[in-house]
């Protein structure tokens, strides 16, 4: 596997974020500020819609008020943790040490008091999206393969230096699989990661965007090199040398399969 630093180039959609606040008016403020910045606002008003949100919508990243009208935001954070990997910005008027040490604690990634400035808002997202973008235990947030440079954070796929239209469906189908690059990704952390833990019986989704892959990334789709079939375990995105056999799946030893 070879990993690279980040270039300038145009992006696929940008991250989804989940605001849950049940103030409509800095609802509309985020949704404003988010949107001008790139992001996609996907909202909830209460613990419960939030929940729905994150099993259907599996956001990117999510900024939780901790005054919601059916349940304290604080126990939701542990209930959003068990759904998502996706880092959880608590955004709340409280600030006392010990509010913020319960919701860190409870599985939040950062605490930002309100009020704040749009620039460290936006910082504290940039930083928390980073963190879901390194290549396996590594520090880099771009993956090669064969003429192609994926680069997570930036959200974009590059075959030299032309830009591969993704869609977000595509886009997070194939960074999870680049997270994990030559290891096998199953078909329920697939699905997880890239629909929500909501559609993780919907296995022919996997099927049919890992075929809408190939079709923009390999030279010749009956025959990949790069997005291979491990059979029941699920599929692998191939960075190494190395062929494969004429039905996509590995001709080498079975690689390490990736943690859920």
């Amino acid at each position: 596997m070879k990993v690279l630093g980040n270039t300038d180039g145009p992006a696929t959609p940008g991250p989804s974020i989940l605001v849950v606040e049940d103030d409509k008016s800095l609802t509309r403020v985020f949704a404003t500020t988010l949107e001008i910045a790139g992001y996609r606002v996907l909202q909830a008003e209460s613990g419960q819609s939030a929940i729905e949100e994150v099993r259907t919508r599996n956001p990117d990243i999510i900024l939780l008020d901790l005054g919601l009208p059916d349940v304290d935001g604080v126990s939701l954070v542990p209930q959003i943790r068990s759904l998502t990997t996706a880092p959880i910005i608590v955004v709340s008027g409280r600030e006392q040490e010990a509010d913020k040490v319960k919701a860190l604690d409870a599985g939040a990634n950062d605490y930002l008091v309100k009020s704040f400035s749009v620039p460290e808002l936006l910082a504290r997202i940039r930083v928390g999206l980073r963190g879901r973008a390194h290549v396996r235990d590594t520090a880099s947030t771009v993956v090669t393969f064969g003429d192609y440079n994926f680069e997570l954070e930036a959200r974009r796929l590059l075959r030299g230096s032309r830009p591969v239209h993704l869609s977000s469906t595509e886009f997070n189908l194939l960074a999870t699989l680049a997270r994990h690059a030559d290891q096998c990704v199953s078909t329920e952390v697939l699905l997880k990661e890239t629909w929500g833990v909501a559609y993780q019986r919907k296995r022919g989704y996997v099927r049919v965007y890992v075929h809408a892959l190939r079709r923009k990334i390999e030279k010749d789709p009956a025959k990949p090199k790069y997005l291979l079939n491990e059979g029941r375990h699920g599929y692998c995105l191939r960075t190494s040398t190395s062929t494969s056999r004429g039905d996509g799946s590995p001709s080498t030893t079975r690689l390490r399969r990736a943690a859920a």
